[in-house]
């Protein structure tokens, strides 16, 4: 797949999402109710470091990454979780897409003049944080330096080829026992780095959606870093 295929599908994606997006965990996450506050991310593509991915598959080529952070041990919703850029809506924020491209450059030290906005996609409730999200997909066309800002806020800051999440020796389902009860959902190795709950909900959605996802076994599980 080229590049210009790549961001063709996602803009198209974005365009038809609220049909389209029909993963069932974010499904059922999007039909919780939620009075939360408004919050968006950013889901950055692009060829962010020219490094090609050490895994290949058919659907998307060697040189398409994605930009993910992990967040600070110290914060209080989601301590050291693999995430997406982004953050609340300020008051000066007039769209999810001001937020997250705001968000990623205090937290990443991104140029937002090199991020096309290619669409939004529905708004998924996150009730641990009592969020309202809006996953706000981009495309990085003059790609930046970026670093991890604000390590009371972000610990590191790294861009993983796409193919890289989608080869199933890197594909896992996460589990998270709690009391009586165990949660589960999709996750996804990417070196030392285990990127699941919202996130890998997102990613996931969005590759079934896209046709981009392989074949995998969701019966090999990895324990939810705590």
């Amino acid at each position: 797949m080229s590049e210009p295929e790549a961001r063709r599908q996602l803009a198209a994606l974005c365009a038809t999402g609220g049909e389209r997006w029909a993963q069932a965990g974010v499904r059922a996450l999007r039909q919780t109710p939620s009075t939360g506050r408004p919050a968006a991310v950013l889901v950055l593509f692009g060829v962010l470091d020219h490094a090609p991915a050490l895994e290949t598959v058919s659907s998307v080529g060697s040189d398409l990454d994605v930009l993910l952070t992990r967040r600070s041990a110290t914060l209080g919703h989601h301590p050291g979780q693999v995430s997406f850029p982004g953050g609340r809506l300020d008051p000066g924020d007039r769209t999810p897409a001001e937020a997250a491209l705001r968000e990623a450059r205090e937290e990443t030290g991104l140029d937002p003049a090199g991020v096309d906005i290619l669409g939004t996609l529905p708004q998924v409730p996150v009730t641990v944080s009592r969020h309202l999200v809006t996953p706000v997909v981009g495309w990085w066309t003059r790609p930046s330096p970026v670093v991890a800002v604000d390590h009371a806020e972000t610990a590191d800051v790294f861009r993983v080829p796409v193919a890289d999440l989608l080869h199933p020796a890197n594909r896992r389902t996460a589990t998270l026992t709690r009391g009586a009860r165990t949660y589960s959902s999709p996750a996804f190795l990417a070196g030392e780095h285990v990127v699941w709950g919202f996130t890998a909900l997102v990613l996931d959605a969005m590759f079934d959606t896209l046709g981009w996802n392989v074949p995998w076994d969701a019966t090999r599980t990895v324990p939810a870093p705590a």
